[in-house]
């Protein structure tokens, strides 16, 4: 599968896992809401205390799992992830950034200075991820005889 064509399929939906490394080696999958960027990169909002954001900081290879059409579609996005800092004010660049990803992910809010205090509130940091190969299946082949 080529990335281009892993990266039209994150572009159709939101919903994916993330993959990253625990300490020990072993994965650590995450349901997350990404956005796909126009010029590839895929953004994930977490925050500083999850499991994830850790095994990021320490390791920066994470892979994200999207489905296809039906169950047996599916483009996996291998690639190396880049933390922001943590968000500490309201109106710091890292809460102008949740912002963007939000209106990426579902538009606009009903209360944007609500939605920056609970950024700051809950430690939320935004994931940049650079794909740099994909694998998966995006049709069945044919089956025997036919």
């Amino acid at each position: 599968m080529e990335l281009d064509e892993a990266l039209e399929t994150a572009r159709r939906t939101r919903e994916s896992v993330l993959t990253t490394i625990r300490r020990d080696g072993r994965p650590q999958l995450s349901n997350v809401l990404h956005a796909v960027g126009d010029h590839g990169t895929i953004r994930v909002s977490t925050t500083g205390n999850r499991a994830k954001f850790n095994n990021m900081a320490r390791e920066p290879w994470v892979a994200l799992h999207v489905n296809g059409d039906n169950f047996f579609s599916y483009a996996v996005i291998e690639g190396t992830a880049a933390l922001s800092s943590i968000a500490q004010d309201p109106d710091d660049d890292v809460v102008d950034e949740l912002v963007d990803l939000y209106r990426a992910l579902v538009g606009e809010h009903d209360d944007w200075n609500a939605y920056r205090r609970a950024m700051v509130d809950e430690g939320r940091a935004v994931v940049t991820m650079t794909p740099t190969r994909a694998y998966g299946m995006l049709q069945l082949p044919k089956t025997s005889g036919t």
